[in-house]
C-alpha cells in the first residue's frame, strides 16, 4: 500500500485527477471504478477542468459506480446517479450507455446486484477503483460487520454512516436506511484502487488503518491485501504517529 501525503484537500484532489488522466491517457478504453460522497467532488471538478482545457477525451470510457441508496429515484437530487451526472458525467464527454450504477428503483434488489456482478465481470475488470473511507471504516458501504459480504449485496446502513451522510439531506429521517454496494470481493478484483481521504474527522479511521491489522471492525483494512493500492491523505487526516 502506497502512502502520499498531500499538504491539503485541493492538492489530494489533484493528485487524484492526475492519476486517472493518466490511466485514461494510457488507455483510451479505461474501465473506471468511481465513488461518490464529499472527498472526491475536488478530484471530479479537476478531471473536468482537464476535460474543458487540455481535452480529457472520455468518449470511449466505461464507468462503474460503487454503490446507490436504495430505494431511490434517480432524479433525487440525493441519489448517486444524480451527483455523478451532476458533478462530472453531465460536463465531460462520456457516453450514456457507459454509465454504469446500482439501480436504487430496482423492484427487486437481489436481482439486481446479481446482474450489476455479472456486467461488472463481463467488463473485463476495473482498472482503477476510486474509494473514499467513512469515519467507521467502510468502503463502499461495506460497513463494519462480524462478516463481509464479497459480492455485489443489498446492505443496512449503520447509525454512524446515516449521521454522516445527514449533512446532504433536510432531515436525518430522509436519509435512507439501505443501499446497494459492491462487495469486499468485488473491490479487491480492481486492477488498481485509489483511496482518498481527507480531513481531521478521518484521522481516528486512519490510524486504525495502518494498525498493521486486517480486521472486519474496520473493512476497508482489507486493502492491505490487495498488490497495487494507492492513498492520497492530506495532512489533517494524518496524526504525527501515522506519518
Amino acid at each position: 500500500m502506497k502512502r502520499i501525503i498531500c499538504k491539503n484537500y485541493d492538492e489530494v484532489s489533484l493528485l487524484g485527477a492526475e492519476i486517472l488522466a493518466k490511466q485514461i491517457h494510457k488507455n483510451p478504453q479505461s474501465i473506471l471504478g468511481l465513488a461518490t460522497g464529499s472527498t472526491p467532488v475536488g478530484m471530479y471538478k479537476k478531471l473536468v477542468e482537464m476535460h474543458k482545457k487540455n481535452g480529457l477525451d472520455f468518449s470511449q470510457i466505461t464507468t462503474f459506480n460503487l454503490d446507490e441508496y436504495y430505494p431511490i429515484k434517480k432524479s433525487s437530487d440525493q441519489s448517486y446517479d444524480f451527483f455523478m451526472r451532476d458533478n462530472l458525467f453531465s460536463h465531460v464527454n462520456i457516453k450514456p450507455e457507459n454509465i454504469h450504477l446500482p439501480n436504487g428503483e430496482s423492484a427487486n434488489p437481489e436481482e439486481e446486484c446479481i446482474a450489476y456482478e455479472q456486467m461488472l465481470a463481463e467488463s473485463g475488470g476495473v482498472d482503477i477503483q476510486v474509494l473514499g473511507i467513512g469515519v467507521n471504516g467502510h468502503i463502499g458501504f461495506n460497513e463494519p460487520e462480524d462478516e463481509l459480504k464479497l459480492a455485489t449485496h443489498l446492505t443496512n446502513l449503520t447509525p454512524s454512516t446515516i449521521e454522516a451522510n445527514a449533512r446532504f439531506f433536510k432531515n436525518i429521517k430522509d436519509v435512507p436506511t439501505k443501499a446497494l454496494t459492491m462487495g469486499i470481493g468485488t473491490i479487491m478484483k480492481s486492477k488498481s484502487i485509489l483511496l482518498l481521504i481527507t480531513g481531521g474527522n478521518k484521522a481516528p479511521v486512519v490510524k486504525k488503518l495502518f494498525s498493521g491489522v486486517v480486521t472486519t471492525d474496520v473493512p476497508a483494512s482489507f486493502l492491505h491485501l490487495h498488490p497495487d493500492v494507492t492513498v492520497l491523505l492530506d495532512e489533517a487526516a494524518v496524526t504525527a504517529e501515522n506519518r
